[in-house]
Formats: structure tokens, sequence, C-alpha cells
């Protein structure tokens, strides 16, 4: 008993610790809730603060956007009505304008009907005055007819009879008087407009020849060139149609052909091969072709810069060729090309003299000698064959008449032909152009001596061959032959740096030793 008594007693204890930790943990429990629901007030009271502010600041804002619009559209209402009182000002003035202006236009409109009044009342007194004249003229008119006897009409045709014999008398004698002083003054006038033209135009001409002289560096090339049992030689004279002459002349190879373009295409290829160092058939047979579709593509450029200097457009491209290759061919002594461009100068100089087209004046004169470069050699006139090819390219007839007709094979149609014949004349022999081509030239050959006359050793000088070859001679107790040949290649240096000249010139430095005696 005792056993069940301290069991129960036991129990009874734990059952009261365990209230009592039960009840410590609720109290506990309730005050921890207590602090949790204070730190949720609290910060529950702070996020209603700052929401608070939030929406003050918010508040604000729309505020003071909502002012500024206000302002703005207070600003722009206040404009309007600026604007709106300006507009009824203005309306104001052109009112009080109008209103001033219709009075004026009453007091003009009264103004009007008085003066028209006026002149009603003076347009009937002119007609009674008019009637009354008619009335006396009437009757001096039957007066007259009275006394002489004839009727006005009948007195009216003899004076208008008289008065046209008597003018064509006049006429006459003005007619005869004209042309007599046209016939003294054509003669004069025509030498006058010719002679300014030629003054207008001044250009130098260039004579050509069948012969061109290669240079080369020395005369191991030569043998180069020839090639073994003269097999470079004939593979480039196949190649370009030219006469390649190697002789005894030192440092130089000669080149004979009468095509210019023939002419300038073997030159062109030999110094290519020259500097290539690489002779031989098959390498010549490929720089002769390169050379030849070189040079015409030069012929088109210089066809067109031609034409671009003259200020003529729209030719046919075969015609823009053939006169780019006009610059490879002579003619009478003259470079065909300046030959045409000076005769296209002189035709416009002349025509626009004349009160004619200058362009076209100047297009024909251009082309005046077009069937002087044909592609092909048919067995024509070259006025006729020229005038074949500007019809070929639709040129303009006129143009082509006086193509045709420059030299009389046809007859002139057109006003141009007879300027285009006159104007290659004058082209072909202008006193004045010689004599500044003569000077130049005595120039230029003056100043090439003097050059190698500055070198120390040269004892004289001489300029040959039209300025195309300069010999120096040297003295032989000075310059030894090592020296002259220096000499020689300084002195082309010097010309081909400072001088202008056309084609090539040849330095020719001789040294030579004289043992003089005499027999007696």
């Amino acid at each position: 008993m005792e056993i069940i008594i301290q069991i129960g007693i036991a129990l009874a204890a734990l059952i009261v610790g365990a209230l009592v930790t039960h009840l410590a943990w609720k109290k506990s429990v309730a005050n921890k809730s207590v602090e949790i629901l204070r730190e949720a007030e609290i910060e529950a009271e702070a996020l209603k603060k700052d929401k608070i502010l939030q929406a003050k600041e918010k508040y604000i804002a729309l505020k003071a956007e909502h002012e500024k619009s206000v302002a703005s559209r207070n600003q722009q209402v206040a404009s309007m009505e600026n604007r709106i009182k300006q507009k009824e000002a203005s309306l104001l003035l052109r009112k009080e304008e109008l209103q001033k202006r219709h009075k004026e236009i009453e007091i003009s409109k009264n103004e009007l009907a008085v003066i028209k009044e006026n002149l009603e009342n003076q347009l009937g007194l002119v007609e009674q005055k008019n009637a009354d004249l008619d009335k006396l003229h009437k009757e001096q008119v039957a007066k007259l007819e009275h006394v002489a006897g004839l009727s006005a009409e009948d007195a009216k045709n003899q004076l208008i009879e008289s008065l046209k014999a008597e003018a064509r008398t006049e006429s006459m004698s003005y007619i005869n008087e004209i042309m007599d002083e046209a016939k003294m003054s054509a003669n004069k006038e025509a030498k006058k407009v010719i002679v300014q033209t030629i003054q207008r135009v001044a250009s130098e001409t260039a004579i050509e020849n069948s012969v061109t002289i290669f240079h080369i560096e020395n005369d191991e090339m030569k043998g180069r060139i020839i090639g073994r049992e003269g097999r470079n030689i004939r593979a480039l004279e196949a190649a370009t149609g030219v006469e390649i002459i190697v002789d005894d002349t030192p440092e130089a190879i000669i080149l004979s052909g009468f095509d210019p373009v023939r002419r300038e295409t073997a030159r062109l290829a030999l110094h290519k091969l020259v500097v290539d160092g690489r002779i031989h058939p098959a390498r010549i047979e490929e720089v002769v072709n390169k050379t030849k579709n070189q040079i015409e593509e030069e012929l088109i450029e210089i066809g067109k810069r031609t034409t671009i200097d003259l200020g003529i457009h729209g030719l046919h491209p075969e015609i823009i060729r053939l006169i780019g290759k006009m610059k490879y061919r002579s003619s009478y002594g003259q470079n065909l090309l300046q030959h045409s461009r000076e005769v296209a100068n002189l035709c416009a100089i002349m025509a626009s003299e004349l009160g004619l087209n200058a362009k076209l004046a100047k297009r024909a004169g251009l082309l005046h000698d077009i069937g002087k470069v044909p592609d092909d050699e048919p067995e024509l006139p070259h006025a006729i064959l020229g005038m074949k090819i500007a019809e070929r390219c639709k040129e303009k007839p006129e143009i082509c008449n006086a193509i045709g007709s420059h030299h009389d094979e046809i007859e002139m149609t057109t006003l141009l032909a007879p300027i285009v014949q006159v104007c290659d004349a004058i082209s072909g022999a202008r006193p004045g152009a010689r004599r500044e081509v003569v000077e130049s030239y005595i120039k230029r050959l003056k100043s090439l001596e003097a050059l190698a006359l500055s070198y120390p050793g040269v004892l004289k000088t001489y300029a040959i061959q039209a300025g195309r070859e300069l010999r120096v001679i040297v003295g032989s107790d000075k310059i030894d032959d090592k020296a002259a040949e220096t000499i020689s290649f300084e002195i082309a240096k010097k010309i081909q740096d400072e001088m202008t000249y056309p084609g090539q010139i040849k330095v020719t430095v001789i040294r030579e030793t004289r043992a003089i005696n005499y027999a007696k």
C-alpha cells in the first residue's frame, strides 16, 4: 500500500511538475506573442509613415506638374489673347483704311462723272468742228477740180505715178552706188578678215620624214638586236613592217618606213626590248603586239584630248581614233594633227567674223583631212574619202560637203566649204607663222650649242640636221677617250633635263689628233 501511495504521490508530483512546466511555457509563449505583436505594430507604424511620406511626395509632384501645365496653358491662352488683340487691331486699321478708300472712291466717282460730262461736251464740239472741216474740204476740192479740170482721184493717181518714177530713179542710183562701193571694199574687207584670222591663230609646224633614229647606250647592243644569223632583226621587221638599218653609226639604229605609226611602234618595241634585255623572236612578237595595243590606246586618247581642247563634242569613236592617228602623219612638211587643229581654229574665227556658225566651222576644219589617215587605202582622193567617212559616221551634210569640196573635187553647196578651203590654204603657207618658227628654231639651236660649250675642254660645237644632232669637238690634249664618252653622256643628260625639243638629239663628241708638216 505504501508503494502504491508513493507511486501515486510520485505521479501526482510529476503531473504537478508537468502542469507547472506547461503553465511556464504558456506564459513564455504569451510573452513572445506580445513582443511579436509589439514589433509588428512598430513595423506597421513605420510602414504607415513611409507610405504617408511617399503619398505626400507624389501628391506634391503631381501638384507641381499640374501647376506647370496650368501655367503653360495660361501662357498659351495669354499669347492667343495677344494675337487676337493684334488681329483685332489690324482689322480695325484695315477697316478704317477701307472706309477712307471708300470715301475716296466716292469722291473720285463724282469727279469722274464731272470729267465725263466735260469730255462729252468737248467731243460734241470736236465732232461739230470735224463736220465743218469736212464741209470746207469738200468745198475746196470742188473748187480745185473746177479750176484744174481734173477729179480728185485722177490727180491722186497722177501724183502717185510721178512719185513712183522719181523713187525708182533714186533707188537705182542708190543701188549702183552701193554696188560700186561693195566692189571697191569687198576685196579690202576680205583681206582684213583673213589677216585678223591669221593674227589670232599662230601655231608651230613640225617637219617630219620617213626615218626615225633609235639611240642605244653602246654598240654591243647592236649585235644582240641583230641576233644569231640575223633572226632577231628579221623577226622585228616582219612583226612591225619597218626596215631596220644597223650600220656603222655609233650608238644609233635607223628605223625606215613610210608609215609613222609603224615606225613609232617599232621604236617603242625596240626600246622595251633593249630595257628588258631579253631579245629573241618569241619575245619580239609578244612585245610588238603589246606595243600595237598601246599605240591604239594612245591614238584614242590623243583624239579625245584634241576634241576636248577644241570644244568639239559628239564625234563618232572611229573619227576620234582617226584624229589621234593624224599625230603620226605629215602633210607637206606639217604635222597633220597640228595642221588640222590650226585649220579648225582659223575656220571658227573666220566664221564668227562673217556671222556664221563657228562650232560647225571648227568641226569641219578639224575633219577636213580625215581622209589622209584611213585604215585602208582605196584609190580615192583624200577629200572624197574623208567625206565618205564623215557620211558613214552620221556627220551633218554641210560638214560632209565642206570636207569633200575643200580641193574642188565636188561642188560647194554651203558657206562652210569655201571657209574650210581658204583656211586650209592659209595654214599651208602662213608667212607670219614661219617667221616665228624660224626665230624659235634659231634660238633653240644657239642655246643647244651654248650648253655644250660650257663644259671644260670643249673647243667647238655644231648643231646639225635641224637640231637633231650636236657635234662637240674637244681638245685631244685635255680630254682622253674615256672622258669624251663621259662628256657625251653628261651633255645628253643635261639637254634632256633642261631643254624642250622635238624628237631626239644625238650628241657626238669628236676627239682627234693631227700632225701637220709642210714640204718645201
